[in-house]
């Protein structure tokens, strides 16, 4: 972000949700107005559709990175089995693009755990519910440490 990257987020149901309150918090605010930082949920439904039916389910992640990613942008992935094959794609084309990916995954990080950059596994929850409030947790801390790093002296305040 620092050097005009940006951070792009995906995932399945109420991870898609949590990828999108991310993203939102990095263009928005977080806890204190600041410049927007360039953030992207690939959430868009007629995109998601288009590609859906043109290349399959598998693609709808993949074919977004492929067409918006670049080296220095980083690619957050969230499932909470870590077998999303959408997800596992979309690491993989991360990597042929150039792309940084973290995985914030859950139940042993499943197959998405050894395409990953950087892999977070929440390995106590067992259910879906649990795993998300605990990506959402990490999430808020991503953006509290990105302002910290980025506008020293504004984030953690109210």
């Amino acid at each position: 972000l620092r050097e005009d990257g940006r951070v792009f987020a995906c995932g399945n149901g109420g991870s898609m949700s949590d990828a999108m309150h991310f993203t939102e918090e990095l263009c928005g605010r977080f806890r204190e107005t600041r410049p927007a930082l360039g953030a992207l949920a690939f959430s868009d439904p007629a995109t998601l559709t288009c590609i859906a039916n043109d290349f399959g389910f598998e693609e709808v992640f993949a074919r977004q990175i492929e067409a918006q990613g670049r080296p220095g942008d980083v690619l957050v992935l969230l499932s909470t089995s870590g077998n999303s094959p959408n997800v596992v794609r979309a690491a993989q084309a991360a990597r042929a693009t150039g792309v940084e990916t973290i995985g914030l995954l859950g139940r042993g990080g499943g197959n998405a755990a050894t395409e990953i950059d950087v892999p977070i596994v929440v390995p106590w929850a067992k259910t879906a519910e649990r795993i998300q409030e605990a990506h959402l947790l990490i999430l808020h801390t991503f953006v509290e440490s990105i302002e910290g790093a980025l506008f020293p002296g504004s984030a953690g305040r109210r």
